[in-house]
């Protein structure tokens, strides 16, 4: 999978990750895809939210141990 932007949230409780997602998917391009890397319990459930309610695709989410890793593809 071709990965435009990755961003780390690890250590970020809810809403950050949400938060700073929102903020660089912004500064990107349509069909441009931003790579989330999280420790938030809840960031599986809180992402499948906000690519419903955006519209962005999500493409993967994968839970390894203590980190969730988020794939979205920008609208």
């Amino acid at each position: 999978m071709d990965i435009t932007r990755e961003l780390d949230t690890r250590g970020l409780n809810c809403p950050l990750p949400i938060l700073k997602a929102k903020k660089t998917l912004a500064e990107m391009s349509a069909g441009q895809t931003l790579k989330i890397i999280a420790t938030d319990p809840g960031s599986m459930r809180d992402f499948q939210a906000f690519a419903k309610q955006t519209g962005n695709e999500l493409l993967e989410q994968v839970a390894s141990g203590d980190e969730f890793t988020i794939v979205l593809r920008r609208r």
